[in-house]
């Protein structure tokens, strides 16, 4: 019942994260700029690198927090079981990257207006949208991955393979005399 109470927990503490995120993503990441015509918005740019940036934000902002989750993870289940924390990680971890993008792209608090150099059309900024659906697993992959590695440098160093023939790894001290010699 306590691993079941740690996943649950784990994943419900990610998905508030998530919601934080998308909030701090929709701040962030600039919006491309649209320009109003007869049939509607069209892009006025379609080699505007706001796209690019806009899914650059999105993987910076839920990578370190899927590092930072990872890390907070595994120092919370050191003492206890880590296999609810770990599976809570990737299920919480991908749940917040969906609320990031959901809250993210609800909120759209981003700049106002875009200014374009030379122009007189009026360009309005777009909807946030994110193009490269694969940043969503940025989130889950380093939570998990930042506590495999924690893991496993800790089951390394108390390890007794890494000192097969026992006692201290660099050798008994050799004796001294009381003048140091």
């Amino acid at each position: 019942m306590r691993a079941v109470r740690d996943f649950v927990i784990t994943v419900l503490v990610l998905a508030l994260a998530g919601a934080g995120a998308g909030i701090l993503w929709s701040l962030a990441a600039p919006r491309p700029p649209y320009v109003m015509t007869g049939k509607g918005p069209l892009l006025a740019d379609p080699s505007t690198q706001a796209l690019i940036a806009a899914d650059g934000w999105f993987a910076v902002i839920t990578g370190v927090l899927g590092l930072v989750c990872g890390v907070i993870g595994y120092g919370v289940s050191r003492g206890g079981r880590p296999l609810p924390v770990v599976v809570g990680l990737a299920a919480g971890g991908l749940l917040g990257a969906h609320l990031t993008l959901l809250v993210g792209e609800a909120a759209n608090l981003g700049a106002v207006s875009v200014v374009a150099s030379g122009s007189s059309v009026p360009l309005v900024p777009g909807p946030l949208a994110l193009t490269a659906r694969g940043v969503l697993y940025a989130w889950p992959t380093l939570a998990a991955g930042a506590f495999f590695v924690l893991e496993g440098v800790a089951g390394y160093r108390d390890s007794p393979l890494r000192h097969p023939f026992g006692g201290d790894p660099y050798g008994p001290l050799p004796p001294h005399d009381i003048d140091g010699r």
